[in-house]
């Protein structure tokens, strides 16, 4: 008769009695709602509507003089030359001009509302370098007189995102610019997560202060690489978890974190990142962390240094989100060219935005393009209206992971379209009517598409 040592007996009848365990009968499977706060939003009542007579910049990089756009069911149904459609509303648009619904991919609106008072700051998480857990939306107040003024600028869509002091600052979200009593009134159905990086000073300035990691740079990267590690491992119990789960086991359910749920949702595929990261060294340092780590470094936010390395970030597939001139306020932002966007939207393969992060240039976003295409061609370049319009149209929504739904004036896309009283890049330029989904949320020249706030002084 073979003997064992007791050490050994007790292994195997470990091992054994754990088997027993993983294939009994199999409790319910825990699985982790992905969406626990859907949104709400639903597409206000419209009427088909025939635009006509305009130039119309399709957001395509297309330019169409007297034109026509017909909106049916809250769609583009056609744009074109002299469209015979009928209509329950015809607009005659001679000299006026017509674009897709202006996209801001970094506005701070509703987390960081007017009145600007202490009780409304709730943008920064500022308790710990890593704050994966939190979520914007839950910040944000719909009735931020600034949604409205956005709208008038013709603003019709716009990623809201917690701000840079960590980091990992938490989940962003993309809304639709309608009035609404609720956040969830205005999410933007199906458009991915965005998850907020930082780079560089903010973050180890707010926590070198503490007195805790990070007070450096390499401080920062150590940082991400530990968080990216602890989401390698969470998803891969989960991963486990349903593989044993689907071959009839009853596995042990792993711990829930919802910090590494976004992570793991960024590992996945379902999240994608907005990097606040102005120098090109440091973006460049992202990139290689992305790859260290099998996810994608999505968007860089700010990047005054991007011209530098705007082949790169062509190569890896990462928009640039930036500013026309804003620089030299910190020493990170002191490298600028005003041709900066210019220059990154020059590479092929490409995709520069213009962005706003600001209440007020949110407010004529048109024409923070518009300095941009100037300035360029001032310098030799060549940018046409039609082109330029893709900064702040139909490459904000590819950023925003919605460029099958909206950026651009093409049947089967949403119906989020401005009329404009002349060339948007003019610093004369008003949006005259803004519509949502085919249904009008803005009109010059009619108080009643003039939403207001309860908090907006001088009001009758």
């Amino acid at each position: 008769m073979q003997k064992f040592a007791p050490s050994l007996l007790v292994v195997a009848l470990g091992v054994a009695i754990a088997g027993c365990q993983d294939n009994g009968p199999q409790d319910d499977q825990v699985t982790i709602n992905k969406n626990p706060y859907p949104s709400t939003y639903k597409v206000l009542k419209s009427t088909s509507t025939l635009i006509t007579n305009a130039t119309v910049l399709t957001g395509t990089g297309e330019r169409l003089e007297e034109a026509d756009v017909l909106l049916v069911a809250g769609k583009v149904q056609q744009v074109g030359k002299d469209l015979t459609a009928q209509a329950d509303l015809t607009i005659d648009a001679q000299g006026k001009w017509v674009t897709p619904g202006l996209i801001d991919v970094h506005s701070h609106l509703g987390a960081y509302p007017s009145p600007s008072v202490e009780s409304h700051q709730d943008g920064n998480e500022m308790t710990s370098p890593n704050t994966a857990e939190v979520w914007v939306e839950h910040s944000i107040w719909p009735q931020d007189p600034g949604f409205n003024r956005a709208r008038e600028g013709g603003i019709t869509a716009l990623q809201i995102l917690p701000g840079s002091a960590n980091l990992f600052g938490g989940r962003g979200v993309t809304l639709k610019n309608v009035p609404s009593h609720t956040m969830q009134g205005m999410k933007f159905p199906d458009a991915p997560y965005g998850l907020k990086m930082a780079c560089g000073e903010n973050p180890k300035r707010v926590y070198g202060r503490k007195g805790v990691l990070p007070s450096t740079r390499m401080g920062n990267m150590a940082g991400y690489r530990e968080a990216w590690i602890g989401a390698v491992e969470y998803k891969r119990a989960w991963d486990k978890y349903d593989t044993d789960y689907a071959a009839g086991k009853n596995p042990e359910i792993p711990h829930r974190d919802i910090k590494y749920d976004t992570l793991r949702g960024v590992l996945e595929g379902e999240v994608r990142i907005h990097n606040h990261c102005y120098k090109a060294e440091e973006m460049a340092m992202m990139i290689d962390l992305s790859k260290e780590f099998g996810y994608h470094a999505g968007t860089f936010h700010h990047g005054i240094e991007a011209y530098k390395i705007a082949d790169l970030l062509a190569e890896n597939g990462s928009c640039a989100a930036l500013w026309p001139d804003w620089w030299g306020f910190k020493m990170e932002a002191y490298d600028m060219v005003q041709e900066n966007i210019a220059i990154v939207d020059a590479v092929k393969n490409s995709c520069a935005v213009v962005h706003s992060d600001s209440d007020t240039t949110i407010q004529r976003l048109n024409q923070e393009a518009g300095k941009v295409m100037y300035r360029a061609n001032d310098n030799g370049f060549n940018i046409s209206e039609q082109h330029a319009i893709k900064w702040i149209t139909s490459n904000a929504a590819k950023a925003l992971g919605v460029a099958d739904k909206t950026g651009s004036l093409e049947a089967g896309k949403q119906g989020d379209v401005v009329i404009w009283n002349q060339s948007p890049f003019s610093v004369y330029a008003k949006a005259e009517q803004v519509f949502v989904d085919g249904a009008k949320v803005y009109d010059r020249y009619d108080d009643t598409f003039q939403a207001q706030s309860d908090f907006m002084l001088g009001q009758k």
